[in-house]
């Protein structure tokens, strides 16, 4: 039986805010989903322009958890051993692994799109299986284990697009975008305060595991199930879609609204909580044909009118 009750819960996740809200002013949306992406055993994609605070903020969130963080800078010479790690081997025949930055709780892959196709896949294996294998030999990773990957502006000199099957490890996609005149007024005002805070850690590893096991007893129905497929089967028949939502994404929303239901202090799901999230799931799922995109269509769009087509549920 978990320890923590769901009033705990809330309560942890508003100390991890107030505190990384010391030295991140902002982006409240990319602040809640790194919490409700750890919690759920996911991983996320954040993207936004250089300067945006996103290393910053993956930082100040694993010292606020209390968790190992490991950062890695992708660089388009990098290779798949710069992150998984290799054999090292001596004169006397010997060999011993000397673990890649991978080996955390939180790994931060920033500018993720700025390594080659033949790098990138090093994460698939880590993302999916929480492991890596050099050398036929599998190494089990840190639990919890979260990837925050930045990416910068697609298509941009010196860029690799994340393939298809890389974005649908993802289980939200979140925009660090720039901040509002007042926002930014505030971080040049206190700068010299902000660099000068020390984030404190307000949880634990044992905290954050209790919350993983708690999340899974919150109950979601087969009505609100039901929804959350119809949404994905309507959204595969979209005739301006080149390609749907995978199973994954369908599993990434049933586990993100159980957690989303948690952190606002319910034990139980709302077709509201998949409504809120199925733009970070969603969204980056969906490949737009050509010719719908030059009459402006989007993900988002098609997504909208999706979300206004499905029946949604209804309680007694």
């Amino acid at each position: 039986m978990v320890s923590l009750n769901v009033a705990r819960v809330r309560d942890l996740y508003e100390k991890v805010l107030q505190e990384i809200a010391k030295v991140v002013v902002g982006n409240k949306e990319t602040k809640e989903t790194l919490m409700l992406a750890l919690v759920a055993g996911g991983h996320i994609l954040v993207e936004g322009p250089p300067g945006s605070a996103k290393t910053f903020l993956a930082r100040s969130f694993a010292r606020a958890v209390g968790v190992s963080f490991k950062r890695i800078q992708c660089t388009p010479d990098m290779m798949p051993a710069d992150i998984t790690g290799f054999n090292l081997y001596s004169n006397e025949g010997k060999s011993g692994f000397i673990e890649g930055p991978i080996f955390a709780n939180i790994v931060l892959a920033d500018e993720l799109n700025r390594t080659t196709p033949r790098t990138q896949s090093a994460l698939l294996e880590a993302m999916q299986e929480h492991q890596v294998t050099v050398e036929r030999q599998t190494y089990p990773l840190a639990q919890p284990f979260m990837v925050i990957a930045t990416q910068v502006l697609a298509g941009g000199e010196g860029t690799y697009s994340l393939t298809d099957v890389q974005v649908d490890r993802f289980f939200l996609r979140v925009q660090s975008r720039y901040l509002s005149k007042n926002d930014e007024k505030e971080v040049i005002l206190n700068i010299d305060q902000i660099d000068a805070s020390d984030i404190r850690t307000v949880t634990s590893l044992e905290e954050v595991r209790e919350a993983q096991s708690l999340a899974r007893e919150v109950h979601l129905s087969p009505d609100i199930a039901d929804y959350i497929v119809s949404i994905m089967n309507s959204l595969r028949a979209d005739p301006d879609l080149i390609a749907g939502p995978s199973t994954r994404g369908s599993i990434a929303l049933y586990k993100c609204t159980r957690v989303l239901a948690l952190l606002d202090g319910r034990d139980f799901v709302i077709p509201d909580d998949i409504k809120h999230l199925a733009p970070a799931v969603i969204e980056h799922r969906l490949k737009i044909k050509p010719e719908a995109a030059m009459d402006d269509i989007t993900p988002a769009t098609v997504l909208q009118r999706t979300l206004d087509k499905v029946p949604v549920p209804k309680f007694k």
